[in-house]
C-alpha cells in the first residue's frame, strides 16, 4: 500500500514514518510534485485536516492522509488551537508562538493545555478522521531542544519534563499525534 502523507513539515514526516507499518510506503508532498502550499483555511483542526486530504487527492490523484495539530490552552478559552502555526503571525516562527503565549499566560494560575491531533484518511475514495490528544500543562519557561513547535514549553500530565526534553520514541508514545497514527495504523490493518 501507498499513502502520500500531505505535509512540508520534515519534523512531522520523521515522526509519522517511526508509527507507520513497513508494509505501507509513505510518500512525502515532494515526492509526488507538490510544492505548493497546501489550503488550511477552516476554522477547526478537523476541518483544516480534511480540507488538506481532499485537496491532494483531488489535485494529484494519490490515497493520502493529512493531519492538523493545535494546542488549546484551557484558560486562553482553546487558544492558539486551530491558529497555533500563526498565533504570533504569519511568519509561523515557533519561538515567537510560544513567547507570546508565554506572555499571555504570565498573569494566570491555570495552565493547563493539551495537544490536539485530527489526522483525515483519503482512501479508496472514503474519508475517516482519527484524533489523538495528550493533555498538560504550559511551563513557565523554555525547556529542552529536541522536538518542534510549542514542545518547549508543554509537559504531559504525570512529566516532569517538557516534550522538547524527551526523547522521540517517548514522545510518540504519549503524544497526541502518535495517538492518531496509531488509530490510523489500526484502521489500515483492518483493510
Amino acid at each position: 500500500m501507498q499513502l502520500v502523507f500531505a505535509t512540508n513539515n520534515l519534523n512531522k514526516l520523521k515522526e509519522v514514518q517511526s508509527l507507520i507499518p513497513s508494509h505501507v510506503k509513505l510518500l512525502g508532498l515532494k515526492d509526488i510534485g507538490c510544492f505548493e502550499d497546501v489550503p488550511e483555511t477552516q476554522l477547526t483542526i478537523k476541518g483544516n485536516a480534511i480540507q488538506k486530504a481532499e485537496y491532494i487527492k483531488e489535485h494529484y490523484g494519490f490515497d493520502c492522509f493529512a493531519d492538523d495539530t493545535g494546542l488549546e490552552v484551557e484558560t486562553l478559552n482553546g487558544e492558539p488551537g486551530v491558529f497555533s502555526a500563526r498565533y504570533a503571525g504569519e511568519l509561523r516562527d515557533a519561538n515567537d508562538n510560544m513567547d507570546k503565549l508565554l506572555q499571555n499566560l504570565e498573569v494566570r494560575p491555570n495552565r493547563n493545555a493539551q495537544f490536539k491531533t485530527v489526522i483525515a484518511l483519503h482512501l479508496n475514495n472514503n474519508l475517516e478522521t482519527f484524533t489523538g490528544i495528550c493533555k498538560g500543562e504550559i511551563t513557565k519557561t523554555k525547556h529542552g531542544d529536541k522536538g518542534f513547535g510549542y514542545d518547549p514549553i508543554f509537559k504531559a500530565e504525570g512529566y516532569n519534563k517538557t516534550f522538547a526534553e524527551i526523547s522521540l520514541d517517548e514522545k510518540n508514545t504519549i503524544g497526541h499525534r502518535g495517538k492518531a497514527v496509531r488509530l490510523l495504523v489500526e484502521f489500515l490493518n483492518t483493510i
